[in-house]
C-alpha cells in the first residue's frame, strides 16, 4: 500500500551523435512528434500526478507517447531527467530499484523456462533469503488468488499464454509490494484471453492491498480497469479523469477521438449564439443545444464561431422522416449481432452510426446496402463542441 506523487517529471534522451541517427538503406525513418531540444529528445514532458493509496491508475495513449517510459522511471529502470518521484512521501529519484518496494509485470512473461511455476514464483523470495515456510505460504496464497494452484509443478512451456501471464503476475504479488506496475501485460494474448484476464486483474485488485499503475494502448482496457485514466500524447498529459469523465467530457479533440469505440464522429459546423441560447448547424441540419450546455457556454462567454462538432456513433439516430436530418450515403454495413455499424459519408466526412438490429416492438430493421441514402439526426444534449485549436468549449 502506498501513495505516489510525480512532480514535474521529465525524461530527456540525450543526443548520441550521427551514429545513433544512421539507418540502413531503404529503411523508413521513424515518425515522431516528440519535442527535440538542445539537450535531446523529450520523451515525457512535465508529468504531474498524485496517486492515492490502493488506487488503480491507467496510462493510455498511442505508441511512442511516453507512457511506458513514465512507468520505467517509477520502477527505477529509467533515470528521471527532471522532477521528483515520491513514494509514501519519500523521494525516490536516487533510490535503487530493488529498494523501492515495487514489482513490475512486463509485456513478455519473462519466466525462467527451466523452472517450475512454483520455483518461478518463489525465486524473488529466495533472493530475499526468506524462510522456506514463508516462501511456501506466499506462493500457495498467490496461486490460490490467481487460480493456478494446479499448475505449480508444471514448467512454462506446458502453459497457455493466459496461464503464463498469471504466473508472471503471481511472481510479482508474492513480494507483497507497495506498488504493482504493469506494462501492457495483455497485449500478447488473443481477444478472448484478454477479456478473461481483464476480469482476473479486476478480481486480483479486490484481493490484494496494493497500488496499481497500468500501461496500455488499448482504451477498452483503460476504461474497464482504471479508477482514473491518464491519457498521453507526444509526451504530454492530455487529460486525467475517471472513465466516465474522459468519455463524456473529453478535454480536446485527441481525447474525444481516442476514447470510445467506434471513435467519435466529427463535422465542420457553425455555433450560433442567439437570445441566450445556442444552436449548431452542420450542412443543412440545425439542432438547438440543451439548456445545460447553453448555460455552460454562456457562463464562459462563448460567442458564435466556426467549430468542430463531435457526436458519438451510438448517439446518431436515423431520421424517420426522409426529409429531415443530415443527408448521408452508406458505404459499408457491418453486422455486429445486436447492432449494425453503418459506415457512411456525410458532409464529406466518414461517419459511423450504430443501429440496433431490432426495434422496441421486436421487429428486425431493414438491411442497408452500399449506396443507400439515409438521413441522420442527433440531440442537442449529446453534442461535443471543439474550437479550431481542438479545445473543448465546455471544458
Amino acid at each position: 500500500m502506498a501513495t505516489l506523487n510525480l512532480k514535474s517529471i521529465k525524461k530527456i534522451y540525450p543526443h548520441s551523435g550521427q551514429k545513433a541517427t544512421r539507418k540502413k538503406a531503404g529503411e523508413p525513418g521513424k515518425k515522431t512528434n516528440l519535442q527535440v531540444t538542445n539537450q535531446g529528445v523529450v520523451a515525457v514532458q512535465e508529468f504531474n500526478l498524485d496517486i492515492a493509496d490502493k488506487e488503480f491508475i491507467v496510462l493510455v495513449g498511442p505508441s511512442g507517447c511516453g507512457k511506458s517510459t513514465t512507468l520505467r522511471m517509477v520502477a527505477g529502470l529509467e533515470e528521471i531527467s527532471e522532477g521528483d518521484l515520491y513514494i509514501d512521501g519519500q523521494r525516490m529519484n536516487d533510490v535503487e530499484p530493488k529498494n523501492r518496494d515495487i514489482a513490475m509485470v512486463f509485456q513478455s512473461y519473462a519466466l525462467y523456462p527451466h523452472m517450475t511455476v512454483y520455483d518461478n514464483m518463489a525465486f524473488p523470495l529466495k533472493l530475499r533469503k526468506m524462510s522456506k515456510e514463508e516462501i511456501d505460504r506466499r506462493v500457495k496464497e498467490a496461486a490460490e488468488i490467481l487460480d493456478i494452484t494446479q499448475y505449480l509443478d508444471r514448467k512454462p512451456k506446458a502453459l497457455s499464454g493466459g496461464q503464463r501471464q498469471r504466473v508472471a503476475i503471481g511472481r510479482a504479488i508474492v513480494r507483497e509490494p507497495k506498488v504493482l506496475l504493469m506494462d501492457e501485460p495483455l497485449s500478447n494474448l488473443d481477444a478472448k484471453l484478454r477479456n478473461q484476464m481483464r476480469a482476473e486483474i479486476i478480481k486480483l485488485r479486490q484481493k490484494i492491498n496494493t497500488t496499481f499503475m497500468y500501461v496500455t494502448h488499448d482504451q477498452t482496457e483503460a476504461m474497464t480497469l482504471g479508477d482514473r485514466i491518464v491519457i498521453m500524447k507526444d509526451g504530454f498529459i492530455q487529460q486525467i479523469g475517471t472513465p466516465q469523465e474522459v468519455f463524456h467530457h473529453p478535454a480536446n479533440l485527441f481525447v474525444a477521438g481516442f476514447i470510445g469505440s467506434p471513435q467519435m464522429n466529427f463535422f465542420n459546423a457553425k455555433l450560433t449564439a442567439e437570445n441566450g441560447g445556442y444552436r449548431v448547424t452542420v450542412g443543412s441540419y440545425t439542432v438547438d443545444l440543451s439548456d445545460a450546455k447553453a448555460k455552460i457556454l454562456a457562463g464562459k462567454g462563448i460567442g458564435s464561431q466556426e467549430i468542430t462538432l463531435g457526436v458519438r456513433p451510438d448517439h446518431v439516430i436515423l431520421a424517420e422522416n426522409g426529409n429531415a436530418g443530415l443527408p448521408a450515403r452508406v458505404d459499408v454495413s457491418e453486422m455486429m449481432g445486436s447492432a449494425v455499424h453503418l459506415h457512411a459519408t456525410a458532409e464529406g466526412r466518414d461517419v459511423v452510426i450504430i443501429v440496433p438490429t431490432m426495434d422496441v416492438l421486436g421487429n428486425y430493421v431493414d438491411s442497408f446496402s452500399h449506396g443507400s441514402e439515409i438521413r441522420l439526426t442527433f440531440g442537442g444534449s449529446v453534442c461535443h463542441l471543439f474550437d479550431k485549436e481542438g479545445r473543448n468549449l465546455e471544458f
